[in-house]
């Protein structure tokens, strides 16, 4: 019966948006609901109209029913939703799963060890690949050719990063997960996703089967059988509306430990909306079953009302400190690691843009060490109208990446953070935080700094730089300025000396370009692998800097499974290498960059 009904909604969608074009009504409703976010002018990742333009009407209608957007929809009629989705969408593709091309011919059972199994392949979030399961050498790097593409439907911004298991490609879209033949790109299955999937693709053997986690965009955690596609348990991993996963989830030993952040960060645009209450939170779950064993929030105190800002707006708080990447393990000490993002209301609090240290077994905060004080910022701090922006006004300099763990030569260790202020922090784990060094890589921003992840083989440290420029930004789009951003960095692991950097090579011709390198950096024996806003994949030699690879994704692809794929940005999710292959996704058009919807797989020919 569910799937009846949503057959209905999408053809009621999808016959509406013949119709749409020219409906005043809906422009009326999106001008009343919609564009005090859409349309505003702060350099956050807020979509524009014109990234959702790249939408389909059914999966805008999606996004107002069960995603991210579904707490505003519920401020309207259906009939409203139904037409201010077909007025906003315009792209067609959609995922019809009785309807799938290029599936393979045999499908046989899971066998061998995971060798990209999670978001930084390893616990230590390394986002390295050692030469075994890369299957790579730097010799064979500059040979690399495309192999297949894959077209997401109703993507324009590629979010997620696939994962690696024996011989398979698991990726997610915004209605469905896949799981793909590494070599060829056929269909194995595709499994219906109730909101679009946005953290890395988690594979593990646990409980008897090859299970499959992720979150999404809705809040929503997921585990299925990796080997047909099944569900096997969902949960709601908090129940604010704003709630959303884009840290990934980590698996170890029976458990999944999954940390939240939130949309709420935006939300003060809205007229008369009230900031903030959401609070960042990690809880370790029960891998076969879905059952939360603990939970600890990285505010310890939930909001309450609040003193009025400057400008009179009422107020919630303390809020904020979501966590946006993967925890970081060290299960020999009984601990978790996780960095943490800005306050969005005052008053501030001492685990906003922090690195935590939290129990594994019992949720416990053990220390935290905060790196940047009073950062206490939301989306109308950008604004010309500012009355709910925090009297702190902070910078905005939160944490988007993972720490990484490493061992030194010295029999010490070091946690090495990476943060949007352009600032690479060195710390010592074993005494609460302390900084051993710091080294800034660059000017940082609300979309600057060092973004998505850096990588390391346990020496050196690769940091891919974004601080991203715009000439201009209006309701339909933002300019990016094609002279600002990018770089890419190696430092050492024990001191933070800086031992090589390597310019970006610019945009050239390009229109609307940034050399910005926000993308999660991976690195295998040799070479190191960047994405760039600029559309480029680039490989570096981790000898001296040199740019040894360059591929343009920034074009159309013709696609193994019929979807229209075109590449764009790079963003978020990096690199995959195993198996002597690369994945990677291209194509981001949120806050105003190229928008695409391909996953790429490259090999030695």
């Amino acid at each position: 019966m569910m799937v009846f009904m949503r057959f209905v909604a999408l053809l009621l969608v999808t016959t509406a948006a013949l119709f749409a074009a020219d409906d005043p009504l809906a422009e009326a409703a999106y001008k009343k609901h919609c564009a005090q976010c859409h349309d505003q002018g702060g350099a956050s990742r807020i979509p524009t109209l014109s990234a959702l333009n790249q939408l389909s009407p059914a999966a805008v209608n999606r996004a107002l029913e069960f995603g991210v957007m579904r707490e505003q929809g519920t401020k309207i009629t259906r009939a409203e939703r139904q037409s201010l989705a077909a007025w906003v969408g315009h792209a067609r593709s959609s995922t019809v799963m009785s309807n799938l091309t290029n599936r393979c011919q045999m499908t046989e059972e899971l066998s061998g060890i995971a060798a990209w199994s999670s978001w930084g392949a390893g616990l230590n979030n390394w986002r390295y690949q050692n030469a075994n399961n890369a299957g790579l050498t730097s010799n064979d790097v500059p040979k690399l050719k495309l192999k297949w593409a894959f077209g997401l439907p109703d993507v324009a911004t590629v979010r997620g990063q696939p994962a690696y298991f024996a011989g398979r490609i698991y990726v997610g879209g915004n209605d469905a997960v896949y799981s793909l033949d590494a070599k060829t790109g056929c269909i194995h299955w595709a499994a219906s996703a109730p909101a679009a999937a946005r953290t890395a693709m988690v594979i593990a053997n646990h409980a008897g089967k090859t299970m499959l986690f992720y979150g999404d965009i809705a809040g929503g955690v997921h585990a299925l059988d990796a080997t047909t596609g099944a569900n096997l348990w969902q949960l709601q991993a908090d129940d604010h509306p704003a709630t959303y996963l884009t840290a990934s989830p980590v698996f170890h030993d029976g458990r999944l430990y999954v940390a939240t952040s939130s949309a709420e960060e935006g939300r003060p645009v809205t007229p008369g909306y009230v900031c903030c209450t959401f609070r960042g939170s990690i809880q370790s779950i029960d891998a076969a079953t879905g059952k939360t064993l603990w939970k600890t929030y990285t505010i310890a105190q939930a909001a309450r009302p609040g003193k009025p800002t400057k400008a009179g707006a009422k107020t919630m708080g303390p809020s904020g400190a979501g966590i946006w990447s993967a925890p970081t393990l060290d299960p020999e000490r009984n601990t978790l690691y996780v960095t943490t993002g800005d306050n969005y209301s005052d008053p501030p609090t001492n685990t906003s843009d922090a690195v935590l240290a939290i129990a594994m077994d019992s949720g416990k905060l053990q220390w935290s060490k905060q790196l940047m004080a009073r950062d206490v910022w939301n989306s109308t701090c950008p604004l010309t109208d500012k009355s709910s922006c925090p009297d702190s006004a902070g910078p905005d300099f939160d944490f988007g990446a993972p720490a990484m763990l490493l061992p030194l030569e010295n029999g010490k260790r070091v946690l090495v953070l990476s943060q949007k202020s352009g600032m690479l922090h060195g710390v010592d784990p074993d005494q609460k935080g302390k900084i051993l060094w710091q080294s800034k890589v660059g000017q940082g921003g609300t979309l600057g700094g060092i973004q998505w992840g850096s990588a390391t083989d346990g020496k050196m440290i690769y940091v891919a730089l974004s601080d991203i420029g715009f000439l201009s930004q209006t309701a339909m789009g933002r300019t990016l300025d094609p002279a600002r951003g990018g770089g890419m960095f190696a430092f050492r692991a024990d001191n933070g000396e800086r031992m090589w950097m390597t310019p970006p090579p610019g945009c050239g011709e390009r229109k609307q370009c940034s050399p910005a390198q926000s993308q999660a950096v991976t690195a295998i024996e040799g070479a190191v692998f960047s994405g760039s806003v600029d559309g480029h994949l680039r490989a570096y030699s981790t000898k001296d800097g040199k740019i040894v690879w360059d591929f343009d994704t920034a074009r159309e692809f013709p696609t193994v499974n019929g979807i229209p794929a075109k590449g764009g940005a790079m963003d978020a999710g990096g690199p995959v290498i195993a198996g002597g292959m690369l994945f990677v996704g291209s194509g981001y058009g949120q806050w105003g960059g190229m928008p695409g919807n391909a996953v790429l797989a490259f090999g030695v020919e």
